[in-house]
């Protein structure tokens, strides 16, 4: 099949895009708003952008009233955010916190979890996640689309702060991630969670490469 999206039908039950670019980290993110009520949002369109120094990006479609999320809101009028990893075991409290509420609603309370003060910055995290990014704003990318959640904010940050519980690492330093299962987004109503690893080694002789990818500093 071919189709070119918003000119011609796909002839689909559903618009098979977002199922095709998987798995899809998830942004478990977390601000204050300037009055200082706490928001946590799941965004499947989440990454990180490099690492020396790391910057990571979230990008959050428009309300289906037309309206900027609060996370972006929050991020851009205090300058901060923190990045929650999103495991199985937390699976039901990320998709409770993705319930579109006005923004004087605490998601940390909806959700059911508990707020672990940040080092550096003032929004808090999640203390049951085994992962979180501390992260000052940096910019948005504003990207026009169609219909009323078509236009989408891409918020990003440069991460200046990294919490990793000690039951999140293996006995060799490395994160375990068979074990605490960070789950990604697929399309439709479906999501995923690692249970399976395998490596590959670049082939050739530039070891520059290579400690890149153990990040490690050449």
């Amino acid at each position: 099949m071919f189709y070119e999206p918003g000119i011609t039908d796909h002839q689909l039950p559903h618009d098979p895009f977002k199922s095709c670019v998987i798995p899809r980290p998830i942004g478990w993110i977390s601000t204050l708003s300037a009055a200082g009520v706490a928001n946590l949002a799941p965004y499947s369109q989440f990454q990180n952008l490099t690492f020396d120094p790391p910057y990571v990006m979230f990008a959050a479609n428009q309300t289906t009233w037309g309206d900027r999320k609060d996370s972006v809101t929050n991020a851009e009028q205090t300058g901060e955010f923190v990045w929650n990893m999103a495991t199985y075991d937390l699976r039901e409290a990320v998709n409770r916190s993705a319930e579109a509420t006005p923004p004087d609603v605490d998601e940390f309370v909806l959700a059911g979890v508990t707020k672990a003060p940040s080092r550096l910055i003032k929004p808090p995290r999640v203390a049951e996640s085994p992962i979180q990014f501390e992260c000052v704003y940096h910019t948005t990318l504003r990207l026009p689309g169609n219909g009323t959640v078509g236009t989408v904010d891409v918020v990003i940050g440069r991460v200046i702060g990294i919490h990793i519980a000690d039951a999140a690492l293996t006995a060799e330093g490395r994160v375990d991630v068979l074990r605490i299962r960070p789950i990604a987004r697929l399309g439709y109503y479906d999501y995923t969670s690692i249970e399976s690893v395998f490596q590959m080694i670049i082939p050739g002789n530039n070891p520059a490469v290579l400690a890149g990818l153990e990040g490690k500093r050449f």
